[in-house]
């Protein structure tokens, strides 16, 4: 629903005012704040916060070059795609920018918001840097490459022959490379969420698979008799002359849970660990005080010190099981019993604060990821910062940075269409949060706001139109149908700029404007959050904030 379809109401009583004359619009800035009960206490001296990463950074990777590290998560049909961060101690983590940049990288036209980049594996090899990953419906895996892992990164190494998801790249110490990744069984499945592991043999001077030396390792999961359900998420290392095997079993929701693998020889059969699973919560109890949960999709990673730590998903629930912050990177000490990895002992809670790694590091322009913070971009920078993101792949850019503000070209796509809207989100990575954004009130036929977006078809947008001189507040609702209005109002105390804001507490959202005094005023107060929990909405992703504009 547009506007438009809005032009029956009577307008007597708005507020008349200089409007801008063109199908733009300029956001002024955008203030994100997040105070979470769980960050109300800042970890001591020698202790870290989990999530390491808060908000929607799922799937995450991890890889060591020297001194430092290099972590990068899923980003389904967010462009720039796969976000990439570096640290010096594995816990203050800095923004590197994204790996796939480039239409050519990233090509998303049309692609629904949990479609798009799965899963990537990054690893350092012999000077270079190797990302793996998958483009569903679009090409399936490829590999890029870079010698600076802030970019630039190739052109994509197709490879057609390897199917499924999840794909890993192992560099054994014999100089020979090997992928593994999720895929279909050998026949028909046996049973819903059968899956398979294979094993493929790859030609690094090549770039291809060599095509017989394709395996499959595991069949099913831990135990097939017992129908485990979605292996998926491999990773193999080699450790003290065994070749593990690390996957995610149970789905990617509450009965998530990571396993593992090893074997002396890589052709000969993975023997499962009797002590699995090395991580799990979904035996805990689901009624305990703020719960994290859906734990499992881990990557090893050995410090120079050499401890041995873990980077993995989880998700802080509410109501039990719903989030709208998306899956997040946490991380955790790995112990070794038995030769075997263990990451978290079955029935203990993930702690939200604990002893940090023992890493001699001096930290230096670090940001906030985690814990309480506010973040204000005031669009002072020559290029937009590295925390927004938009919807699929652009064919032209809609927007163009200005001194101390951005413009957005207002199209004519919505925010429940498969092409790309005009829409910049950054994550919102807190249960409780304010987001705001002040700008010009749009011309006749625009309408601009802000926005509390899951996906095309679980979403919250408010904003702001003109018609015959008069202006329109609204908020437009999509909650797994066709989006629709569920407030409107035409207040007469605006200033010359719009000041709107959202504010989220865990299954309830509320929507505001500043009146020309710099008055809070509601619009709609207490409206249903939870349309944009994983739970309610599915898919893979959490909830974006951020600025929108289109033709109405």
């Amino acid at each position: 629903m547009k506007i438009t379809q809005l032009l029956g109401i009577a307008f007597s009583g708005c507020l008349s005012v200089n409007i801008v004359q063109a199908a733009t619009v300029h956001f002024y800035n955008f203030t994100y704040e997040g105070k979470d009960t769980v960050f109300a206490q800042k970890p001591a001296q020698g202790k870290f916060q989990n999530p390491i990463l808060a908000g929607f950074y799922p799937d995450p990777s991890i890889t060591r070059a020297g001194d430092d590290y290099y972590l990068v998560t899923s980003s389904f049909s967010y462009s720039p795609g796969v976000p990439i961060f570096h640290s010096k101690d594995l816990v203050n983590w800095k923004s590197l920018g994204h790996v796939l940049v480039t239409p050519t990288q990233l090509p998303l036209y049309k692609q629904q918001t949990s479609r798009g980049i799965y899963a990537p594996t990054i690893r350092y090899h012999d000077g270079t840097f190797y990302l793996i990953t998958t483009l569903v419906d679009v090409r399936g895996n490829f590999i890029v490459t870079a010698k600076n892992p802030a970019g630039p990164w190739s052109d994509p190494i197709l490879l057609p022959e390897v199917g499924g998801i999840d794909p890993d790249i192992f560099f054994d110490d014999d100089g020979r490379v090997y992928i593994a990744h999720n895929d279909a069984p050998v026949g028909e499945p046996l049973y819903e969420g059968h899956r398979a592991i294979w094993l493929w043999e790859f030609d690094l001077k090549t770039k291809k698979v060599i095509k017989e030396s394709r395996r499959m390792i595991v069949n099913g999961g831990t135990d097939l008799a017992k129908k485990p359900v979605w292996i998926e998420a491999p990773h193999i290392y080699k450790i003290n002359g065994w070749y593990y095997l690390l996957c995610a079993e149970g789905g990617t929701g509450y009965e998530h849970s990571q396993v593992a693998f090893r074997t002396k020889d890589l052709t000969k059969p993975f023997e499962p660990y009797s002590g699995n699973p090395i991580l799990t919560q979904r035996d805990l109890d689901i009624n305990r005080t703020n719960p994290i949960t859906t734990a499992g999709h881990a990557d090893l990673i050995q410090t120079k010190e050499g401890e041995w730590w873990a980077v993995f998903l989880a998700t802080r629930a509410y109501d039990k099981t719903a989030y709208n912050t998306g899956r997040e990177t946490f991380l955790l000490p790995v112990s070794w019993k038995n030769e075997w990895p263990h990451i978290l002992e079955q029935g203990k809670e993930i702690p939200y604060q604990l002893d940090a790694p023992k890493i001699s590091a001096t930290i230096k322009n670090t940001e906030p990821m985690t814990g309480n913070f506010t973040w204000q971009d005031n669009f002072s920078s020559k290029t937009l910062q590295h925390h927004w993101v938009s919807l699929r792949t652009a064919d032209s850019p809609f927007y163009k940075l200005q001194k101390n503000s951005i413009q957005l070209q207002a199209l004519n796509v919505g925010l429940d269409e498969l092409e790309q809207p005009a829409f910049l989100g950054r994550r919102q990575q807190h249960t409780q949060f304010n987001a705001s954004t002040e700008l010009d009130i749009p011309a006749e036929k625009t309408s601009a706001g802000i926005v509390a977006l899951q996906s095309e078809t679980a979403h919250y947008y408010f904003g702001a139109t003109t018609i015959n001189g008069k202006i329109q507040l609204f908020i437009e609702q999509a909650n797994r149908s066709a989006p629709k209005f569920i407030q409107t109002l035409m207040p007469s105390d605006l200033g010359n700029r719009l000041r709107l804001e959202i504010v989220g507490n865990a299954g309830k959202i509320n929507f505001y404007y500043r009146n020309k005094d710099g008055h809070k005023k509601p619009v709609l107060e207490n409206a249903d959050a939870k349309i944009l929990s994983t739970e309610v909405a599915g898919g893979f992703v959490g909830t974006l904030l951020g600025i929108h504009a289109r033709e109405e």
